[in-house]
């Protein structure tokens, strides 16, 4: 049985991962060394990677949205779920500050830290994006290693990645295809541009809670929304008690 501070360390490493690698390459490109195609492959590669690495101790989610998702599904109790959101949190912060701090001030103040902003469209226009591309994420997670007959172990990580690589080419130059409050919390508040913030807090979780009910009134039915660890190690669940 994983203990929740091992579950918390995970989900703060896998997000420290996934903002400094993700925001990281948005520094890059704004600095004319990259292309939005380099900004989705650091994504969900390191996404890819991280949910492979740390999906057997805290489930990988390094994503509110999720987390939230999965709470309202039943997988994982509220203590946890608390605790995982705070874990993203600092780790997106840790991640964010770290970059700032490799980064030359000329470089990442280009492009806010990598912060994720509005461009061409609309606040709601954005919202509805972030909560479309959300969706396909969370149904993702849900397909693969929320339901006892998904194969978390061959293949979670990376079509969890590849969501997030796909999702970005088709959203990033619009909203940044966030996704993830986590992710847009820290460099926001490492860099200081809170411009927008609202709708990367509530389209991820709005997409994210939208998905989960789809896929459990839909395709879960009757089936219970958890399994065993062994089988669907997204974090947390009823058959695990708190330490």
């Amino acid at each position: 049985m994983r203990t929740i501070g091992e579950q918390v360390l995970a989900e703060v490493i896998g997000t420290f991962a996934l903002v400094f690698i993700g925001a990281g390459a948005v520094v890059i490109a704004a600095a004319g060394a990259s292309t939005l195609l380099g900004v989705a492959l650091a994504h969900g590669l390191v996404l890819a990677v991280m949910v492979s690495s740390f999906g057997h101790i805290s489930g990988g989610h390094f994503n509110p949205a999720v987390t939230i998702s999965v709470w309202v599904a039943g997988k994982i109790e509220t203590v946890r779920a608390a605790a995982y959101v705070v874990a993203q949190l600092v780790g997106a912060t840790i991640g964010a500050g770290l970059l700032r701090w490799v980064m030359p001030a000329t470089v990442w103040q280009r492009s806010n830290l990598g912060a994720t902003t509005v461009h061409g469209v609309s606040n709601g226009q954005a919202l509805l994006l972030e909560a479309t591309l959300t969706f396909f994420l969370v149904i993702t997670v849900f397909a693969t290693a929320i339901d006892d007959r998904g194969a978390f172990k061959s293949i979670a990580g990376l079509a969890i990645g590849l969501v997030l690589t796909f999702d970005i080419l088709v959203g990033g130059p619009l909203t940044g295809a966030s996704m993830n409050p986590a992710r847009s919390f820290g460099p926001a508040l490492v860099g200081g541009t809170w411009t927008g913030f609202w709708v990367y807090v509530v389209g991820p979780v709005v997409g994210g809670l939208v998905a989960a009910s789809v896929y459990v009134f839909a395709f879960l039915r009757e089936r219970p929304t958890w399994a065993p660890r062994t089988e669907t190690p997204i974090g947390g669940g009823p058959e695990e008690d708190l330490p």
